[in-house]
């Protein structure tokens, strides 16, 4: 059996029912947290862009757009929806295959969710397949070889997750689901270029990715043929994405745990590698109530997979214009953590990266990318802070897991209270009441469609 047919062989036969308990809570759990984060991203310029396309392309159906009362062909929902998921760099992450899953596979399992009337366990049965297969082949790619050829993992793989938990929610036997993820190789894309300017492509990918796998469940359904052994065949997607691949981690150890068990969720609105060096700066600050002023500089230390992505070329990270420059600026990120101690949604907004005391201090800042933190990546992102402050003196920290990592979680009070600071200017409290109960007993619904209609916004 080829490794492609045996991934789709496990996705097959998983049955919601026997699924562990603590299997189901989290999904519900990566549920809220998606949920919150698309519906504040439906008021960024992005999304609403995105929107207008959508709508411009005539795509009317019975999908909702989260957060907007907009029906769109589940498709072009998902595009809509990913895009405005991922606008606000506040979804989860996968640390060792160093990708998004929950802005891919929600939007894509939702849309045609509700076209097929899907019930709550069946979509949980769907984002559990669509996590697992997205994040395997991740892991497979060797991310920070993936990345050094210019690769996004969330767009190269999403596709991927995205055919399987729609396939999954079709009912597709075999041979179509085996079709479906064979499309899915032919349309998996997505550049890190974004970095260069601060462009929106970045969120497109999640959108795009979302959208295509549907498009691979649904020609596959239809009867069109892809091939079998996409994934590692002599042409397939590892060999040509990344220069040194291991397709036995796509099914070692499948559901052993499943993949959604090792998900971490965001408390900062920004790259994930910034996240345990924000945690260190917040741990000093905050311990020893220094301010900006009292700060002689800041040293931290990197991944050397994420320091071409947080920490150069410097002429770009030491001076953001936009706000997607400074959520991928380890130097603004380390200089707004000080001076507000939080980086949440507004401290990325770009009347915060104007500020004067933010651009002194980022100039005190300085990054490294060290070879010791290297040895426990891809699995553990950890990073290290050395401040030192007026009058001689210092501080260090070190994380090995920043918040949100599976080892150190948000419990389930913070993730709702993560999705009330989201919502809050959107939506009413009953509403927001009336979704955290909905999704949490999800595996009783009859349907997602009145679930997503409570998303709506109120105002």
């Amino acid at each position: 059996m080829t490794i492609t047919r045996e991934l789709v062989d496990f996705c097959r036969r998983v049955d919601v029912d026997r699924l562990p308990e603590a299997v189901v809570d989290r999904c519900k759990y990566l549920l809220l947290d998606f949920l919150g984060v698309a519906m504040r991203g439906q008021h960024m310029d992005s999304t609403r862009t995105a929107l207008r396309f959508a709508q411009a392309q005539g795509c009317s159906g019975n999908a909702a757009v989260i957060g907007i009362s907009r029906r769109l062909n589940p498709s072009y929902a998902a595009l809509v929806n990913g895009v405005s998921a991922h606008s606000l760099e506040l979804d989860d992450v996968v640390n060792e295959a160093s990708l998004h899953p929950g802005t891919v596979i929600f939007p894509a399992a939702l849309a045609l969710g509700s076209e097929v009337k899907a019930n709550g366990k069946e979509i949980i049965g769907a984002v559990v397949v669509g996590y697992e297969a997205m994040v395997k082949i991740g892991k497979a790619l060797n991310p920070a070889l993936h990345y050094q050829r210019g690769f996004h993992p969330t767009g190269t793989c999403g596709v991927f997750g995205a055919a399987m938990a729609t396939a999954k929610l079709l009912r597709l036997d075999e041979r179509q689901m085996l079709s479906a993820v064979g499309i899915a190789g032919s349309q998996a894309s997505g550049s890190m270029e974004f970095l260069a300017d601060g462009a929106w492509t970045k969120r497109f990918h999640a959108g795009w990715s979302a959208h295509n796998g549907i498009v691979a469940a649904r020609l596959a359904e239809e009867g069109f043929r892809g091939p079998s052994a996409i994934l590692e065949g002599k042409n397939g997607f590892l060999k040509a994405y990344s220069d040194q691949t291991d397709a036995l981690k796509i099914i070692n150890g499948l559901g052993e745990p499943f993949e959604v068990l090792r998900t971490s969720v965001k408390p900062h609105a920004c790259c994930r590698y910034m996240q345990s060096p924000i945690d260190g700066v917040l741990q000093i600050v905050k311990a020893n109530r220094l301010s900006a002023e009292d700060i002689a500089r800041i040293e931290i230390g990197l991944l050397s997979a994420g320091y071409g992505i947080i920490a150069a070329p410097k002429e770009l990270k030491y001076k953001v214009k936009t706000t997607v420059d400074a959520q991928f600026s380890m130097p603004y990120g380390a200089a707004i953590a000080v001076v507000k101690e939080r980086a949440f949604l507004e401290e990325f907004l770009e009347r915060n990266i104007r500020l004067p005391v933010v651009a002194d201090l980022m100039a005190k800042v300085v990054c490294t990318a060290d070879p010791e933190l290297d040895k426990f990546y891809p699995r553990h992102w950890p990073a290290w802070v050395k401040i030192e402050a007026s009058g001689g003196r210092a501080y260090s920290a070190e994380v090995m897991y920043p918040k949100g990592d599976p080892e150190n979680p948000l419990h389930w009070d913070e993730i709702i209270e993560k999705f009330m600071q989201l919502t809050h200017p959107v939506l009413a409290g009953d509403k927001q009441n009336q979704i955290v109960d909905r999704v949490r007993t999800l595996e009783n619904e009859a349907g997602v469609s009145e679930l997503l209609e409570l998303c709506s916004a109120s105002f």
